[in-house]
């Protein structure tokens, strides 16, 4: 084979593996997307209360902080491609079961259980990525997550308009088996990481891996620093807390909390609410709300395009500015100006700040940490550390979604974003302090550099 053939041959199984190994990130987005369309039908079909209507929303939460609580050490012990295939099958089963749900309770069961896998693939997908992609490129390909969960919200959004004319709430969740069934089929073809082929000492294993998208000296080049940084390496509980892990473990953590009481799904859940708060019209809110996740998907692809160029840091720096810009306009704009009726310059203004809120998260903090969770934790406590900040972020993501109802109520939309707009300002400062930057280093480069900043 030429060497032009061979090069065609590495970038068609590039893709292959990339778009297989993040197509679990739109299950992820279609079944927390889903519920906001379905759940005005479900209410009326199972006749739920708020409470329990509340429990069948919040459910997949709750199993979402169990499955990511579970999945790190999991896919240490077994491999990442495994519970992949796992989370593909658990994805099927929720879907089918919610749909099918006569009660309830069979129905918060089955979100619950979708809940687990959508955790699981919160945690593996980035993980997964970016433990097979070139260094140069590792930020893109990472960032495809990302691009998964907003296309499969957006679709999520696109379904329940198309089935809300026949109440049709069943389809609704049943269509998620499609993907799963894809992703199911795909990941049967794709390889496991090379670098956790690594760590079990299944080195030629893990070369040939490689050789579907490095050459043969790039292969040998990566192959001698991931042996080198696995041998230093201990793994289990200990090394989790070592004083040399603890700083990427901060920053893990800051980053995923911040990442959800920033507010993200003030806006994901409840961007209707928000817009009839301040004059819009049930139909003219969900009409504008589809707008935004047209935006988010756009805004993603930007992110894609320029997060191996510009860097990580320099991205969430922008992100945290223009997220608390927005929110800090908006705040003011409910406080300062007249209560609307109808709409009017205070339904305008916040509609043009929620659209620069989801533009300025979805180019920063949306991709970049779930990329940056991939990145900067070392190889044999990867998915452990991985488990613990995504717990957090599944934790923020439930106390952000079930106070932001009462606090509205509370505090009313102006003071309660002023809020959200001083987070965005601790989030830039959370990373201007402490956030180190990742782009164009190996996995290999980043632990290392651990080690020595800590003098390991």
């Amino acid at each position: 084979m030429s060497s032009q053939s061979a090069e065609v041959g590495r970038v068609g199984s590039n893709k292959l593996v990339y778009f297989f190994g993040a197509l679990g990130g739109v299950l992820f987005g279609y079944d927390t997307g889903v519920i906001a369309g379905a759940i005005l039908f479900i209410n009326e079909d199972l006749g739920l209360s708020p409470f329990t209507s509340g429990l069948v929303v919040s459910s997949l939460l709750v199993g979402a902080m169990i499955g990511a609580a579970f999945a790190g050490p999991i896919a240490d012990a077994t491999g990442r491609r495994k519970l992949v295939l796992a989370a593909a099958i658990i994805f099927a089963v929720g879907a089918i079961g919610a749909a099918l749900a006569t009660s309830a309770g069979l129905l918060i069961l089955f979100r619950f259980v979708l809940g687990l896998a959508v955790g699981a693939a919160s945690l593996i997908v980035p993980l997964y990525l970016a433990e097979v992609a070139p260094t140069e490129i590792r930020g893109a390909v990472a960032s495809l997550n990302q691009l998964m969960i907003v296309t499969g919200i957006l679709v999520a959004y696109i379904a329940n308009s198309a089935l809300a004319g026949a109440e049709a709430w069943r389809w609704m969740i049943a269509l998620a088996v499609i993907p799963s069934v894809l992703l199911f089929l795909g990941m049967l073809f794709m390889p496991e990481t090379p670098r956790w082929l690594a760590s079990k000492d299944r080195d030629e294993e893990a070369r040939e891996v490689l050789r579907r998208t490095r050459d043969e000296a790039a292969v040998e080049a990566e192959m001698s620093d991931i042996k080198r940084v696995e041998s230093q390496e201990e793994g289990g509980l200990e090394e989790l807390l070592a004083s040399w892990v603890r700083p990427a473990l901060l920053v893990g953590m800051g980053l995923a909390i911040f990442q959800q009481i920033i507010g993200i799904n003030t806006i994901i859940y409840y961007a209707p609410t928000t817009l009839t708060n301040v004059g819009f019209g049930n139909s003219a809110a969900i009409l504008a709300n589809a707008g935004i996740g047209v935006i988010n998907v756009t805004m993603t692809l930007v992110a894609i395009r320029f997060i191996d160029r510009v860097g990580r840091k320099p991205l969430l720096l922008l992100g945290a500015a223009g997220m608390a810009l927005s929110l800090a306009i908006l705040g003011l704009t409910s406080l300062l100006l007249p209560e609307p009726s109808g709409v009017s310059l205070v339904g305008i203004i916040t509609l043009a700040c929620l659209a620069l809120f989801i533009a300025a998260f979805a180019v920063s903090w949306g991709p970049i940490v779930w990329v940056m969770l991939g990145e900067i934790f070392p190889l044999k406590v990867r998915g452990s550390a991985m488990a613990v900040a995504t717990v957090l972020l599944w934790a923020a993501n439930f106390v952000v979604s079930l106070s932001f109802p009462v606090l509205l109520e509370a505090l009313g939309i102006g003071w309660l974003f002023l809020g959200y707009s001083l987070i965005g300002l601790a989030a830039l400062f959370f990373v201007r302090s402490f956030v180190t930057e990742t782009k164009g280093r190996s996995l290999e480069k980043i632990e290392s550099d651990l080690r020595e900043r800590a003098g390991a």
